[in-house]
């Protein structure tokens, strides 16, 4: 290999490094190679910033807008209430969800969908007493599935698609993906009906977590310094043997006194943690002698002023690695954090020194506007209100289905490209006043369009230093000498196993260059392969972080992280085998 090639390949290795470790934000990684590898003369400043200029990331952003106007007016919530209806569960539960929720993945970006169905799905399970770990997931799934139908239904089809318009190609239809991504689809949620009721154990929400500890909770009080029980013994202040009630611990200058004697003499400002029920802990209220450290009993503070939100911590989120303590998170946030939950568990140590990780869910107690303040900033991946009820449709929701299926036969008939079929509904959208412009702007998710349009330079370095016909070399020599199946499965395998890794957007970058050699190097059409590419880095399956979705049913689900390698193997396996097969097929190659 040139210099150029190796000098590509270094970049690349530190890129996927960065990513995987998640040492800094995905946008800056790209950005930051892309950058690099023009210093080096491998790309011209045209080809660095060739991504801004294309199609795709402008198209993405367009449909952010469609997806916040979904969001915002709950128009698929009335479809869900009736689909699931009041019955019980099972398998045929499973595909009443699933199945519609693929289909509205199609056309709409997967992340709304989802977090719309979450707290639905909840209060569902609740009713029923289904587990919520039954469907969350397989639900994520499903709509991960349901995005690989049309170009439009996720937006690493997009960049696939703009990848092939750099490389002199035509664009991708919007259903030309279809052929390959409907038959994974159908497979991939049979796959799943069939498996998850074996496969996936009942987990605990964070929120019935919550509700549980509701029942038998604990509470802080403090000796009054100078009152009538400083000074005295546990038995001679009368906390000995309250009814329903036990003296669990003191907490005294820093450290913790637990079991706690009869003869153990009380100080003031110690803390004192009682265990019991809601109904007898009210007495500890009144009692002489004590104060209380802490807000009252959750449940009674969940008012017209106060609600409960469960709030899930992304990979972009500036909370990860911090501890509250260090934001100032009720300062910053103007919202307490009740409970932290991680793969299914509560946290029981002091919260204020916790560091926050991907995927934790916050139980947090915050005014009414809380959700709207905070659910289209990065801070948080999604924000869904606990035990409230589901927004009301609004009336101008139909205007929101009519601008979605405008923009489907548009783009379907060929009558307008997708990027201006996309453009002209977004603005239609605040033109009729669904969205405001603020909204709009607000719902576009920057660091994911960053990446994509950096992701272009990343690629075409790959192409004219030599390393993509270099790396589809090794592709194509060690998966079947030339063998179309062989360099697919390869092809195939690569970019599931990236995809785990790294973003789906990113992993579909690196690939693409290499699917786009290894199909010249063959002799055969490279569309088939780059359609390959862009199912595969969507089908994420096999753990929390792979797929944004899949990180924002982590806690409420309840699951652990080895749930969703459980589930999500078998369907990895149909999914590959089903694209290997389905697509020399559906092109004859």
């Amino acid at each position: 290999m040139s210099w150029q090639a190796w000098f590509t390949l270094v970049v690349t290795l530190v890129s996927l490094v960065c990513l995987i470790k998640d040492w800094l934000a995905p946008s800056n990684v790209l950005v930051g190679a892309a950058i690099v590898l023009l210093l080096a003369g491998i790309i011209t400043p045209a080809e660095t910033f060739a991504g801004f200029g294309n199609p795709a990331p402008i198209t993405v952003a367009a449909l952010y807008v469609l997806a916040r106007a979904t969001e915002k007016t709950a128009i698929l919530q009335p479809v869900l209430e009736r689909l699931l209806g009041k019955g019980g569960g099972g398998r045929w539960a499973m595909a009443k969800l699933f199945v519609p929720s693929a289909a509205a993945s199609a056309f709409l970006n997967n992340t709304p969908i989802v977090a719309m169905l979450i707290p639905q799905v909840l209060r569902w399970c609740e009713r029923t007493r289904e587990s919520a770990a039954r469907y969350l997931m397989p639900l994520s799934f499903a709509v991960v599935l349901g995005g690989v139908v049309t170009t439009i239904g996720t937006s690493t089809n997009l960049v696939v698609s703009g990848m092939l318009e750099k490389a002199g190609q035509a664009p991708l239809g919007l259903f030309e993906i279809t052929k390959v991504g409907l038959p994974v689809a159908i497979v991939g949620i049979i796959t799943l009906i069939v498996t998850v009721p074996w496969l996936q154990p009942d987990r605990r929400p964070a929120g019935a977590q919550l509700d549980e500890q509701g029942r038998e909770f604990s509470v802080s009080m403090k000796v009054v310094a100078g009152g009538p029980l400083d000074g005295k013994t546990v038995e001679e202040a009368g906390l000995r043997n309250l009814q329903g009630v036990f003296l669990a611990g003191i907490e005294r200058n820093g450290e913790l006194i637990a079991p706690v004697g009869p003869e153990r003499r009380l100080r003031g400002g110690d803390r004192l943690s009682f265990v019991g029920r809601a109904d007898t802990v009210v007495d500890l209220q009144s009692r002489r002698g004590l104060e209380s450290a802490e807000a009252p009993h959750m449940s009674e503070l969940q008012t017209a002023r106060h609600r409960f939100y469960q709030a899930v911590v992304g990979a972009a989120s500036p909370l990860v690695g911090k501890t509250l303590k260090e934001l100032d998170f009720r300062g910053k946030y103007q919202s307490a954090v009740i409970a932290i939950h991680r793969s299914g568990s509560p946290i029981h140590e002091k919260l204020g020194q916790v560091r926050l990780k991907l995927g934790d869910t916050l139980i947090l107690l915050a005014d009414p506007d809380f959700r709207q303040r905070w659910r289209d900033r990065g801070d948080f991946l999604m924000v869904t209100e606990t035990g409230g009820v589901p927004p009301a449709i609004t009336k101008k929701a139909w205007i929101v289905g009519i601008v979605g299926v405008a923009i489907v036969v548009v783009a379907g008939a060929g009558v307008m490209p997708i990027l201006q079929a996309a453009l002209v509904g977004a603005i239609a959208l605040i033109a009729f006043g669904v969205l405001t412009a603020t909204e709009a702007r607000d719902s576009i998710e920057l660091d994911t369009i960053i990446v994509i349009a950096a992701s272009f330079a990343l690629g075409t370095a790959m192409e004219k230093s030599g390393l993509a016909a270099h790396a589809a070399e090794l592709v194509i020599g060690s998966t079947g000498g030339g063998s179309v199946h062989g360099a697919l499965f390869g092809i195939v395998l690569a970019t599931v196993i990236c995809t785990e890794l790294i973003t789906n957007n990113a992993a579909a970058a690196l690939l693409f260059p290499i699917a786009f050699a290894s199909a010249a190097q063959l002799g055969v059409d490279p569309r088939p392969f780059a359609i390959a590419v862009a199912v595969s880095a969507s089908n994420s399956f096999l753990t929390p972080i792979g797929y944004q979705t899949n990180t924002m049913v982590y806690g409420p689900g309840g699951y652990r992280f080895t749930d969703y390698a459980r589930v999500g193997f078998p369907l990895t396996i149909t999914t590959v085998i089903t694209t290997v097969f389905v697509i020399p097929w559906a092109w004859g190659i």
